[in-house]
């Protein structure tokens, strides 16, 4: 883990967890339909808390900010080639989180497309390609990384042709993310280290940049008012990724949602914090749920800030 979980930080996670669980249990919170993870800078060193953060589930669009990573190296390195296609396509993954300009980037990262079956040594060139995704993240050293995938592109449903045979018949080899990998992800972009130019950090951690109070908040494709963001006091600076799906015809990669966020409060350092979630009352019958638990977040965090 690559922060340090103090007692404080451990008694003070608890406490949280026990809150939510309590005050969001009916509307469909369970222990073992969540993951949470809070990391914060203490002395320059990260420090926090994590509760089933190794858990590895279907990650629906957090996977999208770890391919704008990757697409920022490549062009900082000269391997993609910036054109303007790919400027809209890397922001409206992130800003809208959009499938389609997530695939898009998928394939210029990897040099592949999506159609047809394949056969033969067609198609391990192929897989081998799309691996790419994941050696990237790999090639970081980032333990939290490990067990995860991010080589599958983003669909509303099933899959059909080579990305069927890519994820298996039985669907075995989805996406999959921990919270503690996205938590990892947050950091090393805002606190940390990626190997990117400081004008391709900066474009990230823009991109990401969400206005609580601007014209855009209560557009649901800006994933603010039915995610973490909606319960946090609208002036406070704010960056995320969310993600979510309803049914996709695989119960197991249905009814998830999640936010990975970092928000500065009014004292005190800034915050990451990863939420994942699993089940129909949260993903659908409870759209406000993921507004209460980021209020019950940011309420619990500044109370513990101001006991401090």
């Amino acid at each position: 883990m690559f922060f340090t979980q103090t007692p404080e930080w451990q008694q003070r996670g608890d406490r949280l967890v026990a809150k939510l669980l309590e005050q969001l249990s009916s509307r469909g919170l369970r222990e073992e339909r969540l993951g949470l993870v809070i990391v914060t800078p203490e002395n320059s060193r990260p420090v926090g808390y994590s509760w089933r953060g190794d858990w590895v589930c279907y990650p629906c669009s957090l996977v999208k900010a770890f391919h704008l990573v990757h697409a920022l190296d490549l062009l900082d390195q000269g391997v993609l080639t910036p054109h303007e296609d790919l400027d809209r396509a890397m922001r409206d993954m992130i800003l809208w989180s959009s499938n389609t300009a997530t695939n898009y980037v998928i394939d210029l990262i990897t040099g592949t497309t999506g159609d047809t079956l394949l056969s033969g040594s067609e198609f391990v060139e192929w897989r081998e390609r799309r691996e790419m995704l994941n050696r990237y993240f790999l090639s970081l050293g980032w333990s939290e990384f490990a067990g995860c995938n991010i080589t599958q592109k983003l669909m509303d449903d099933t899959r059909y042709g080579r990305e069927a045979q890519y994820a298996g018949r039985d669907r075995s080899y989805l996406n999959a993310l921990t919270p503690l990998s996205a938590a990892r992800l947050m950091w090393e972009l805002f606190e940390g280290e990626l190997p990117l130019s400081d004008a391709s950090r900066a474009r990230a951690q823009k991109e990401l940049r969400r206005d609580l109070a601007g014209p855009e908040a209560g557009n649901s494709g800006y994933q603010v008012t039915e995610f973490l963001g909606g319960g946090l006091p609208t002036h406070l600076p704010y960056w995320s990724k969310a993600g979510h799906n309803t049914w996709t015809g695989d119960p197991r990669a249905s009814y998830f949602k999640h936010d990975m966020i970092r928000f500065q409060p009014d004292q005190g350092p800034a915050v990451i914090a990863v939420v994942m979630t699993q089940g129909k009352e949260l993903s659908v019958d409870h759209p406000q749920a993921f507004h209460d638990i980021g209020r019950i977040l940011a309420e619990h965090l500044a109370e513990a800030e101001v006991a401090a």
